[in-house]
């Protein structure tokens, strides 16, 4: 069947998406990955091509788009090549959202129009060491000075992807000590300049996937952090963080449906050009029967994402809607890859097919952004359970 969800511009974007990977990814990937990043100049190649500001505002440097569907196309042309544009989809997905929706007039002036060039990076720092999904356990503080110029920050983050290159960070930290009754309350969100005197960034993770996706620890130690780099209103940055989880769980949904059809991309080139026994591998009744359940499988996730895209498009994507988008798509690409790799045989597990990196990148769908245990509770939740 054919898709309804894109557009006739969102398909030309794709044709330019696809032809700047082939020429400026793909050649030089393996260096990437053998660097465990992407270089800091190639987000200058993303912001010239405009895909840094879609979805910025054209009084500050953008395209002013609303709709979500071009950052999707972007997931698939990638997942499509085997490759990643490293943290920037937390630059744009993440971050983004939240500076559109709460910086003053004064901080859009100065933040957006870097944003959308790449000179200014993003990263969001939530995650604690030891808090994992649970937010409200944070302990990173950040104090009000005496003369009320700036705040204090202390604490550490882990996890946070786009660590490494970020030129501003999002921080979450507790501007007043947790409510007796609800932990949630007191926490603030701080546009942190990485520059500033005791900040630093500590390890470069080590990760199981995402080898592109510069991963750091961060630490604050006494970071002057001016007034006016506040973002919104104090002690209101748990509610903030909770509006923007349905798009990041669209997001991770999306990625992981790009996933799995990729991985049957891989999957049916390989086993039409391998030869077992004189035959093709794509010959047998077991492939085709096993890649015959992983399309049906991609097809019935394709369905989500695409109703979840139009109802993130009209402002109607509950949580409860984006957590179970999330739950399956994560879910069936976990078992479709996994599949998709058995057929390669021995050379799946080599990192030099992409299947190999595929099924390394894709564990962490289920853990990030909330785990599929959380989306079940968040589901449950919503069903009166």
């Amino acid at each position: 069947m054919r898709r309804t969800v894109f557009n006739e511009d969102h398909e030309a974007f794709r044709e330019t998406i696809r032809a700047f990977i082939q020429a400026e990814v793909v050649p030089v990937y393996d260096e990437w990955l053998a660097a465990g990043q992407v270089p800091r100049d190639f987000y200058y190649k993303l912001g010239e091509l405009g895909i840094f500001g879609i979805e910025v505002p054209e009084e500050y440097g953008g395209a002013g788009e609303h709709s979500f569907k071009f950052q999707s196309v972007i997931s698939e042309e990638c997942a499509r090549a085997g490759v990643s544009f490293g943290g920037s989809g937390v630059h744009v997905g993440l971050c983004l959202p939240y500076v559109v929706a709460y910086a003053t007039e004064e901080q859009k002036k100065r933040w957006l129009p870097g944003f959308a060039s790449g000179e200014i990076m993003f990263a969001i720092a939530m995650t604690e060491p030891g808090t994992g999904s649970d937010l409200a356990g944070m302990k990173t503080t950040a104090k009000l000075s005496a003369d009320g110029t700036h705040y204090l920050l202390n604490g550490a983050k882990t996890f946070i992807t786009g660590g490494v290159h970020a030129d501003r960070v999002i921080v979450c930290a507790r501007t007043a000590p947790p409510g007796a009754e609800d932990r949630r309350a007191g926490i603030s969100l701080f546009v942190v300049d990485t520059k500033s005197e005791g900040y630093a960034v500590g390890r470069k993770l080590d990760k199981l996937g995402l080898k592109v996706s510069d991963t750091a620890e961060l630490s604050f130690s006494d970071v002057k952090v001016p007034v006016e780099d506040l973002l919104g209103e104090e002690g209101k940055g748990f509610s903030y963080l909770g509006q923007n989880l349905p798009q990041e769980r669209l997001g991770i949904a999306v990625g992981a449906y790009a996933q799995a059809a990729a991985a049957i991309r891989f999957a049916q080139q390989y086993v039409q050009d391998r030869v077992v026994f004189g035959k093709t591998v794509a010959s047998f009744q077991n492939t085709k029967f096993e890649l015959a359940a992983c399309k049906a499988e991609v097809d019935a996730a394709e369905a989500v994402v695409d109703r979840a895209l139009e109802a993130h498009d009209r402002r109607e994507l509950s949580a409860a809607d984006a957590a179970s988008a999330k739950l399956f798509c994560t879910e069936v690409a976990s078992r479709v890859i996994d599949r998709c790799l058995q057929l390669h045989g021995g050379y799946g597990y080599m990192n030099e097919y992409p299947i190999a990196r595929l099924y390394a990148d894709n564990r962490v769908n289920r853990i990030y952004g909330g785990t599929s245990e959380v989306m079940k509770s968040i589901i449950a939740k919503s069903m009166g359970l």
